[in-house]
């Protein structure tokens, strides 16, 4: 049995300059992250080839832009977004936004640029 973990303990690392993320579960076939938004930040347009994602607002609010559309989130919903789909998470509010990121398998390697027309 594993020991309890949470942001105090997990590994920590920066994106984007100015976001968070911490690395609940990192392993081959699953990834779980706890990542922190500033308001007005976002991540850069990329696309996962193999890994399904599924992002859950824990506080806040976020928007997911997909190749398909955006989706607004409210805290407590979240969205899957499958292989193949170029997408990124946007915080729109004026607070920062907590969320988790689960993917499988691990998006380690898995993570290619895009433009957002794909």
């Amino acid at each position: 049995m594993h020991e309890p973990v949470d942001a105090t303990n997990a590994d920590h690392y920066v994106w984007g300059e100015v976001s968070d993320g911490w690395r609940l579960l990192d392993s081959p076939g699953l990834s779980v992250i706890e990542e922190r938004v500033p308001a007005g930040a976002g991540e850069e347009w990329h696309v996962h080839d193999t890994a399904t994602q599924f992002f859950y607002v824990l506080e806040g609010v976020a928007q997911m832009q997909t190749a398909a559309g955006a989706f607004d989130l409210a805290a407590r919903q979240g969205v899957e977004i499958l292989p193949g789909l170029a997408h990124r998470f946007f915080n729109p509010g004026d607070t920062e936004t907590r969320f988790l990121v689960i993917s499988t398998p691990n998006t380690r390697g898995d993570r290619c640029p895009a433009d957002g027309t794909v």
